[in-house]
C-alpha cells in the first residue's frame, strides 16, 4: 500500500503498525489510536491529511517521513497549493451558535473510559430540539468527527474556548 495524504489511519496502520508512535508523536491528540475501538472508528474517517491538520505540521515532510519509514520512495514536493490544507474562513460566528445548548458532551472523559464521542453525539442528535446544540468539549479539533457530520448535513462550528486554548468546543445543530 501507497502512502499519501488521502491514505486511511485504519488501513495504514492495518498494513504498516509500526506507524502508530509516529503518528501519535506528530498529533499527540491521536493517542487515542492504542484503544482499539477508537482506532477503529477515528481510523475509519481520519486520513494522513487530517493527522497534519491537527498535529500542525508539514503535509509533505510527514508523507515522505512515514514513507521513508516503511522503504517507500518519498514524494517530490508538490505546488503549496495542491498540498495546503483548506480552512475555512469565518467572519465571526455563525447566528444559529445563539440557540440553546440542550446536551454537553466531555469528549475526554468519554476517550479516558475508552468509548467513542461520535456514537453518543449521534444517539443526541434525534433529541435534539429544533433551534437547540449539542456541545462536544475535545482537547483536540475532532475533525474526523465534524466531517462526519457534515457529511449527515448538520451545521457544525468549532472554536478553542478563549480563556483556555487546549479545550476545544464543537457546537452541533
Amino acid at each position: 500500500m501507497e502512502i499519501y495524504a488521502k491514505t486511511k489511519i485504519n488501513d495504514l496502520l492495518k498494513t504498516y503498525p509500526e506507524l502508530e508512535e509516529k503518528i501519535i508523536q506528530a498529533a499527540p491528540a491521536f493517542k487515542n489510536l492504542k484503544n482499539p475501538v477508537l482506532r477503529n472508528t477515528v481510523g475509519r474517517l481520519a486520513t494522513v491529511e487530517k493527522v497534519v491538520q491537527i498535529g500542525g505540521i508539514d503535509l509533505t515532510q510527514f508523507v515522505n517521513m512515514l514513507r521513508r519509514t516503511v522503504g517507500q520512495p518519498e514524494l517530490a514536493p508538490a505546488p503549496a497549493a495542491i498540498l495546503e490544507i483548506p480552512v475555512p474562513v469565518r467572519q465571526g460566528e455563525p447566528e444559529w451558535l445563539a440557540g440553546d445548548v440542550q446536551f454537553t458532551v466531555d469528549g475526554r472523559e468519554l476517550l479516558a473510559k475508552g468509548e467513542v464521542p461520535v456514537n453518543h453525539i449521534n444517539a443526541l442528535l434525534p433529541k435534539l430540539k429544533d433551534g437547540s446544540l449539542i456541545v462536544l468539549i475535545t482537547d483536540f479539533l475532532p475533525a474526523p468527527m465534524i466531517d462526519a457530520l457534515m457529511k449527515q448535513k448538520r451545521q457544525v462550528y468549532h472554536k478553542t474556548d478563549p480563556q483556555d486554548e487546549s479545550k476545544h468546543l464543537t457546537y452541533i445543530k
